[in-house]
């Protein structure tokens, strides 16, 4: 199957590493916000017997609200992108729709829409799904598999197997990890339904609530949400799950790397025990054979499988490793950009202050590139991706939550400015491309300390990535030289303009020969193009072999601190706080259930906080320590008057005397 990638073979032993942060100079990872009073962080560290987490917010937390996207039969007018990019028709089967049962009214509709063959994964689920079924399955974005889980679902519709007596109560949920993918499902839904008369319902953080609620009272037959939004609206009873007849898990790995566990199982816990529940994610990682052993009842297994490249032919997507220096990476990544040329791309960061900083780097050479991050309202965020769309940018720098759910047709690489620390978020990244059976491009940055996240990539994917050297001071040179011969031939076939050029040129050749004015010309046009870390040599970077105790070597031996190797991570408090911030006691820890992702939401809630101000979190036995910036140390007590409430009790909140003891 040619849009499933090459790289997309999940084996059963998994890699969960957790991130590293000692390359980020001092900088925060960015996270979502999966509710109100939470801030989620990478699944493999949110295990309790982590002690020591560095997590912040990607997009401020303030009070979520609910958007509204409600289509039935008659609001469908306009072709709409589907979220796994069907339009593009994904590699199909000899079997053709009407093959797999479909009822006459959703035929006509994938008619209309120009699908005949479904994809493989569609044509493996739609069937059992049909016959009432639960499924695990696992396929990568852009095969279809929007198609696979909401046909079955609008056919239950059309057969009438959905309950005549549950009034205005939906029969079906979709959870998806963000409002974009949530967007994109339910639109893809409410076309494919429009000849059944289905109703949907989108419901998402960013908009009023009053529509919405409206919406729900009035009824719908399928509603579509990022798991955050359900529970709010779950908690206002506003929306009822005890008539839900199917339940669907879209993305569930991000889901679940998002932080959204307990949203799922609280959501799925309030649906019916006889429901059907389909479950899709792009990886099949331990936890989310956990969940599908929890939740689904005897499923359908479909593993959509690794697609060999045939013989001859190059893969799908092409994948590039660069070994760089940590100092060098965005000087490196402007010259792979200005070699490769992409015709729209998304460079991924670690945090928005790299975000800003690759974005300025990148626009100072010349390149159209605008960044995307939570510090950027909705609107204005909506507004860039439409200019990467339409063409009237080339980069789109971001961080990874930001861009999670976009789908870019022009799409034609996908950079790592940092190796993510999840084997699976790397899967999902360079998914964007080479979808639909579509050519792309995945380059990665590699910095010493890094390496090891990249043996972990090729481990989970199966796969090495082939590494190449940066691109040198004289290739720069040879390629900008190249592009001018181009451009001047191409003017040359043009023609003259009668704009007095070529009677100056005559004029010049009575004292200069016709080489030296060309030259000269073509200095000049380029005079001001070049920037000064153009003429900078990268120093060569080996990469160490033996994976990750290579790669510790090449940093040199690890620091031991108080607590054995590693320092004080798990120490008490006996780690300095980070210089310009101070560090908060809170009396609350382990033993109340209390994790990073709790005590960052309440203090960016209740305070003027945002929470990528909030540094290092240390959770205790009994109590919790937290950095915050020194000068916002005392309106944050003053937000909070001493205390906040965490898991439903409340937590003194106060200046951590060691820490005054050491300044």
């Amino acid at each position: 199957m040619s849009t499933l990638l090459d790289q997309a073979l999940i084996n059963d032993d998994r890699i969960n590493e957790i991130p590293d942060t000692s390359e980020a100079n001092g900088d925060i990872a960015d996270i979502d916000t999966p509710r109100n009073d939470t801030v989620a962080i990478d699944d493999s560290v949110q295990a309790d017997a982590v002690e020591t987490e560095t997590v912040s917010d990607e997009n401020d937390i303030t009070e979520n609200h609910v958007a509204e996207n409600v289509t039935d039969e008659s609001a469908a007018d306009e072709s709409v992108e589907d979220a796994d990019g069907e339009d593009d028709e994904p590699e199909s089967t000899g079997t053709t729709f009407a093959d797999l049962g479909l009822a006459p009214q959703l035929l006509r509709e994938l008619e209309s829409l120009g699908y005949e063959h479904p994809s493989p994964i569609q044509a493996e689920s739609i069937t059992p799904l049909i016959a009432g079924r639960d499924l695990l399955g696992q396929a990568a974005t852009g095969t279809g598999k929007t198609a696979a889980f909401a046909l079955p679902m609008l056919q239950r519709l059309t057969d009438g197997r959905a309950s005549r007596s549950r009034g205005a109560r939906p029969f079906g949920l979709i959870l998806a990890p963000t409002r974009e993918l949530a967007m994109q499902v339910g639109e893809a839904v409410a076309r494919y339904g429009r000849n059944v008369g289905a109703k949907v319902v989108t419901v998402y953080g960013g908009a009023p609530i009053g529509p919405q609620l409206g919406t729900l009272r009035r009824g719908v037959d399928i509603v579509v949400a990022t798991p955050g939004r359900a529970i709010d609206l779950l908690n206002r009873n506003a929306l009822s799950l005890d008539a839900i007849e199917v339940a669907v898990l879209d993305e569930a790995d991000e889901m679940l790397d998002m932080g959204f566990i307990e949203d799922i199982d609280l959501l799925l816990d309030a649906t019916p025990t006889t429901r059907q529940t389909v479950l899709f994610s792009a990886t099949m990682p331990s936890r989310i054979v956990s969940l599908a052993r929890k939740h689904l009842n005897d499923p359908v297994d479909i593993r959509m499988g690794k697609v060999e490249t045939p013989e001859g032919q190059a893969p799908k997507v092409r994948q590039t490793a660069y070994n760089v220096p940590r100092s060098h990476v965005t000087v490196a990544l402007g010259r792979v950009l200005e070699m490769e040329r992409p015709t729209a791309a998304i460079v991924f960061c670690r945090t928005r202050a790299d975000v800003d900083a690759v974005t300025e780097t990148l626009t100072g050479r010349g390149l159209r590139a605008e960044a995307l991050h939570g510090g950027m309202d909705q609107e204005h965020r909506t507004r860039v991706v439409e200019r990467l769309r339409a063409g009237r940018t080339d980069l789109l720098v971001a961080t990874d939550v930001a861009a999670r759910g976009l789908d870019i047709d022009s799409l034609t690489h996908v950079v790592n400015h940092d190796v993510p620390s999840s084997p699976e978020a790397y899967v999902h990244r360079i998914g964007r491309v080479g979808r639909a059976g579509r050519e792309g491009v995945a380059i990665t940055l590699v910095t010493p300390g890094s390496v090891r996240h990249l043996r972990g990539i090729e481990r989970l994917t199966g796969a090495t990535v082939p590494v190449a050297p940066v691109p040198t001071v004289q290739d720069l040179r040879d390629a900008r030289l190249a592009r001018t011969a181009v451009t001047i031939a191409e003017q040359i076939e043009a023609g003259s303009d009668n704009d007095g050029v070529d009677a100056l040129v005559l004029e010049l050749a009575q004292e200069n020969d016709l080489a030296t004015i060309a030259a000269a010309a073509i200095r000049m046009a380029r005079a001001g193009t070049a920037v000064a870390d153009d003429e900078i040599d990268i120093p060569e970077v080996r990469a160490p072999r033996g994976g990750a105790a290579g790669a510790r070597d090449a940093r040199g031996p690890r620091r031991e601190g108080p607590g054995g190797p590693g320092g004080g991570a798990r120490g008490q408090g006996s780690r300095p706080p980070k210089a310009g911030t101070t560090r908060l006691f809170v009396s609350a820890g382990r033993a109340s259930g209390v994790r990073p992702q709790d005590i960052v939401g309440a203090l960016a809630n209740e305070s003027r906080l945002s929470g990528r101000d909030i540094g290092a979190i240390q959770i205790h036995e009994r109590h919790a320590l937290v950095e915050v910036p020194e000068h916002a140390a005392d309106d944050v007590l003053k937000s909070l008057r001493g205390a906040t409430t965490l898991k439903g009790r409340k937590a003194n909140v106060r200046r951590d005397r060691d820490a005054a003891a050491a300044h």
